[in-house]
């Protein structure tokens, strides 16, 4: 219930943010997304039930949904456009390194001092850093900021943005299957004798990839069709995810893994370039918070739809389904954008 209500409020709300983000300037969205995720860190240390923690972390969701999509319509205005591979590349891979450091900083806090004292932590450290991003992050112009009709229409020509739709369906293959890889990996791995150290170390395999492979990737999404990137990417993570009921091994688990985290360091990475290329600058808060609604929204879909595969036909048709939907949602793309690439030879 806690993690369905951090997930669901990142999701539904994101695209609302986005909007927001386009109307006012992504830095008021980021740094009051900074200052709701702090402001739940410090309500988690009240909470007595597992209805007052749902609640906090609802508002963490809330601060999630308007920072993410708020910062990644700001990256492409770091670099020149032939560098938005890079660019993406630098930006995931801080996430994603933090991703990896906050937990383990925060289980050997709360080792040693408590987990109370780790939340207040938490929630000082987001405080400041929204001062940070409050006096670093750019100011948007005038010019910037959209009034509401002219922001209304520029938000409906999305819908006809065919390279947007195509990134958002290949979004939603890769995010359902990795749904699928963080639910029932560590249960199918129990299950085969896995001790937990060894689940970590098969859960390390992907994460490392995935984290450290976005800048070389990054540096190719610049120099290759992109199309083709996102094809590898999803290749690579489709048979990662389904050879994972082939085996029980910690070795070939790992090896699984790391093929699914190369996929998605290879899709997601050209995924963000393929959207901050495709749309105009002050439609990037709305694109960026459909494609991340359709990370959280996907990857609770994958748990729920391909939960209940599981159950029926068991983990290793359960893992090969969602490779065979990542597969789908990777023919889907190239179909679109293929018609889009006539298209446009025709004009």
């Amino acid at each position: 219930m806690i993690n369905g209500a951090f997930m669901m409020a990142t999701g539904v709300l994101s695209i609302p943010a986005g909007l927001l983000a386009d109307r006012f300037g992504a830095r008021i969205l980021a740094v009051s997304g900074i200052l709701a995720a702090s402001l739940s860190s410090f309500l988690v240390t009240m909470c007595t039930t597992p209805g007052q923690m749902a609640s906090a972390y609802l508002l963490f969701g809330v601060g999630l949904a308007a920072f993410i999509p708020s910062m990644l319509s700001q990256v492409p205005s770091t670099f020149p456009a032939e560098r938005l591979g890079q660019a993406y590349g630098w930006y995931s891979t801080a996430m994603y390194v933090a991703i990896t450091l906050g937990p383990a900083t925060g289980g050997y806090l709360g080792k040693t001092i408590g987990l109370r004292p780790v939340f207040y932590i938490s929630g000082a450290i987001l405080f400041l850093v929204a001062l940070v991003a409050f006096v670093c992050l750019p100011r948007s112009s005038g010019s910037r900021r959209q009034e509401p009709r002219a922001l209304l229409v520029a938000s409906c020509s999305l819908l006809r943005n065919r390279t947007l739709g195509a990134c958002l369906l290949v979004t939603w293959g890769t995010a359902m299957g990795f749904g699928i890889f963080l639910s029932f990996l560590p249960l199918y791995a129990t299950g085969k004798g896995l001790d937990p150290a060894q689940v970590g170390l098969v859960f390390a395999g992907q994460a490392l990839t995935n984290v450290f492979g976005r800048i070389p990737v990054g540096l190719a999404v610049d120099r290759f069709d992109r199309r083709y990137i996102v094809a590898a990417g999803m290749l690579f993570f489709a048979v990662g995810l389904s050879s994972l009921g082939l085996f029980r091994h910690t070795l070939t688990l790992s090896v699984c893994a790391v093929l699914l985290g190369i996929g998605m360091a290879l899709c997601f990475t050209a995924v963000g370039a393929l959207i901050a290329e495709s749309v105009s600058p002050v439609q990037r808060g709305l694109a960026m918070g459909m494609y991340n609604s359709s990370v959280y929204l996907a990857m609770m879909s994958g748990s729920t739809i391909f939960g209940a595969c599981v159950e029926t036909t068991g983990y290793p048709a359960g893992f090969a389904f969602g490779g065979g939907a990542a597969l789908v949602s990777l023919a889907a793309f190239l179909r679109v954008m293929d018609a889009d690439h006539r298209v446009q030879r025709e004009r």
